[in-house]
């Protein structure tokens, strides 16, 4: 289960950044992650759950905002947005398909006391 790893770099993250900016808690961390980012959403809240205890993130709410997978096709140049794993364009079926968001997980914001 990655999910702990992940949380573990999220808390030093949120705390890296609440320090930098004189905050002594964090009240909300929001997240956006991809559907190809091989990160389970519900591990991942049971993970940040169990893990955030003596952090700054100790009474935080996790938001999660889940990303499509967007493409672009590089035949035709259309942009498109799909819950599904698909590698071709839903206009002219090319192949040939450039990822522009949905396989990653970052932080968004935080809200810090």
């Amino acid at each position: 289960m990655h999910e702990y790893s992940v949380v573990q770099a999220l808390l030093n993250q949120c705390e890296a950044v609440a320090q930098e900016n004189g905050a002594e808690k964090i009240s909300k961390v929001v997240c956006k992650i991809g559907v190809m980012s091989g990160i389970e959403i519900h591990l991942l809240k049971v993970a940040f759950d169990t893990f955030k205890e003596g952090t700054m993130c100790a009474d935080a709410e996790l938001i999660i905002n889940e990303q499509k997978l967007k493409l672009e096709c590089r035949e035709c140049g259309h942009v498109f947005e799909t819950d599904e794993i698909r590698y071709f364009c839903v206009e002219c079926e090319s192949l040939k398909v450039k990822v522009l968001d949905g396989e990653d997980m970052y932080l968004m914001s935080l809200e810090m006391e």
